[in-house]
């Protein structure tokens, strides 16, 4: 077992056991105990153990994660993404691709009271498919919108991997959800010109249907009303003070549970659906999350921060040589793990190098956020395009993939615009 005190055979043995189906969070968590214990000893390890499970399970501030996800499905519930794409069809549907640019812009809205990639993918698909094949929309464009929007369930505030990130570094889950706010707009905005793109480069001749009068197009605002005051309610109290981020989830919580009982979808099973999906998955993320803490304290111990430091320093001491060799360690992570389980094997490798070159933790939250919404959509392990592909059978996924590529070139677009302009994230949490 004393080979595990390196660390490189402890990182190989990570992958091997994820390679054979070992789950994320048992794999973390094996590596992390017996690597401790390879250089401590068994008595101290396991007490690191108790004390890394027992102090955070009765953390305060991890109690916003159940919160937020209760938050979630209580919105999927209500049936509030059918308005989100109503509206925004209403004032599109008159141009090029309207219903695929709605279905960006409903993923958009729908992921500010969601907070989950795959759920806002696996929704909108739903809602939005039928609509684009009633009017001959191709499957790669109508299934790459769907996918590439749903990756913004990840960043636009509340989002799970945020809360993961600031509890694994200590940063300000506040201050992470505000920084995501204008990378999350650029996000839609970048794939609504994605859309643009793949219309005109394949010479697409859509219908498009006549365009409604203003009045009609403010009345179909009037659906999205709850979803907007729902997110200005959570997100306004972080700003100015109001809420600390757990309060939040706890307002926002029940602010969505009333959205459902005033949208007439309420239902006693259906709630104890909805408790008990929050239930199961917060314990699945506990344990990942767990499991993340401990891989931390073996990443400490075996002194793999320094030697990361090194390598990377072999590149180049610039921090733009840096983040830029960090950026395509990742890339080629996101090819072969998905997005949860490259957070939480690699931020605690990553985040104390780039804190030694004097990068913002919280600009370092948003940027690895944005580079696991790519993973999401690229092949071969491109969670989002599984999902579509599970919900619309007839499709392959060779066809999702490729009508992801504008999309993927957008979002390389906004890491750059990331990397050079770090004012885009930090502007909103050092105004609070």
């Amino acid at each position: 077992m004393d080979i595990l005190s390196s660390w490189p055979v402890g990182i190989v043995l990570m992958f091997v056991l994820l390679l054979v189906g070992m789950p994320i969070a048992f794999a973390l968590t094996l590596i992390g105990v017996l690597g401790t214990v390879s250089i401590i000893g068994w008595t101290p390890a396991l007490s690191l153990l108790g004390t890394t499970f027992f102090d955070q399970g009765r953390s305060y501030s991890l109690s916003v994660l159940p919160l937020f996800l209760m938050m979630g499905n209580f919105v999927v519930q209500s049936g509030i993404a059918q308005d989100l794409y109503a509206a925004a069809h209403a004032w599109l549907r008159h141009r090029k691709g309207g219903l695929a640019l709605a279905t960006v812009i409903a993923c958009g809205g729908f992921s500010s009271v969601c907070g989950s990639s795959m759920a806002t993918a696996a929704t909108m698909s739903r809602i939005s498919l039928p609509s684009m094949r009633k009017f001959g929309y191709p499957d790669d464009l109508s299934t790459a919108s769907i996918a590439a929007g749903g990756t913004l369930g990840i960043l636009i505030p509340p989002s799970v991997i945020l809360v993961f990130y600031g509890i694994m570094t200590q940063q300000d889950i506040g201050k992470l959800f505000l920084a995501g706010i204008i990378p999350g707009l650029i996000g839609i905005l970048g794939y609504t010109i994605a859309v643009s793109i793949s219309v005109r480069l394949k010479g697409l001749e859509m219908p498009v249907e006549a365009k409604l009068p203003l009045s009609a197009r403010f009345a179909a605002l009037k659906g999205t009303l709850g979803a907007l005051i729902l997110f200005v309610f959570v997100m306004g109290g972080i700003y100015l003070g109001v809420f600390t981020p757990t309060e939040s989830a706890g307002m926002g919580a029940g602010g969505a549970l009333l959205l459902t009982i005033l949208s007439g979808k309420f239902s006693i099973s259906g709630t104890f659906r909805t408790l008990f999906d929050a239930a199961k998955t917060t314990a699945m993320m506990f344990f990942i999350l767990f499991g993340a803490l401990t891989f931390t304290n073996y990443v400490n111990l075996s002194g793999m921060t320094a030697d990361m430091q090194a390598f990377i320093a072999y590149f180049g001491t610039s921090p733009y040589a840096t983040i830029l060799t960090v950026l395509v360690i990742y890339l080629v992570l996101g090819c072969v793990l998905e997005g949860l389980s490259m957070i939480t094997l690699t931020v605690p490798i990553f985040y104390p190098v780039v804190a030694a070159q004097g990068f913002d933790l919280i600009w370092f939250g948003i940027f690895v956020v944005v580079i696991t919404e790519i993973s999401y959509i690229t092949p071969p392990v491109g969670m989002n395009a599984f999902v579509l592909r599970s919900v619309v059978k007839d499709v392959e996924l060779k066809t999702i993939f490729s009508g992801l590529m504008p999309f993927i070139a957008m979002d390389v677009v906004r890491i750059a615009l990331l990397i050079f302009v770090p004012w885009l994230v930090l502007v909103l949490p050092n105004s609070m």
